[in-house]
């Protein structure tokens, strides 16, 4: 990773972090619960993939067409992300594997 990488994944970070602040308020609240847990139990490509900007495009349009955000979620914003991830690859997974390295084997 050289230096123009590392600027350019900055630029699109802070672009990012432009669009969450232009939401209101509450979805803006949601949206960093959200954050904290992905970035807690998310998939390994969190920051390079298309999660999170995927998450602002879906708020982008709940907020334009009136919806509050809970209504677009519902309650529970945990087993909101946890449907998101589900078919991802966690660090949690990657843990689970460094510690049983070869699953099936019986261990004795």
């Amino acid at each position: 990773m050289g230096i123009q990488d590392i600027i350019e994944g900055k630029k699109q970070w802070r672009a990012h972090m432009a669009r969450v602040k232009a939401l209101p308020p509450d979805y803006r609240i949601v949206y960093k619960e959200m954050q904290k847990y992905l970035f807690k139990v998310g998939p390994v490509d969190l920051i390079d993939g298309p999660l999170l900007p995927g998450i602002v495009d879906f708020f982008e349009e709940g907020a334009a067409s009136g919806k509050g955000v809970l209504e677009l979620i519902g309650s529970d914003v945990a087993a909101f992300c946890d449907d998101l991830i589900k078919d991802s690859r966690t660090y949690a997974d990657l843990y689970q594997e460094s510690i049983h390295p070869n699953p099936g084997t019986a261990e004795k």
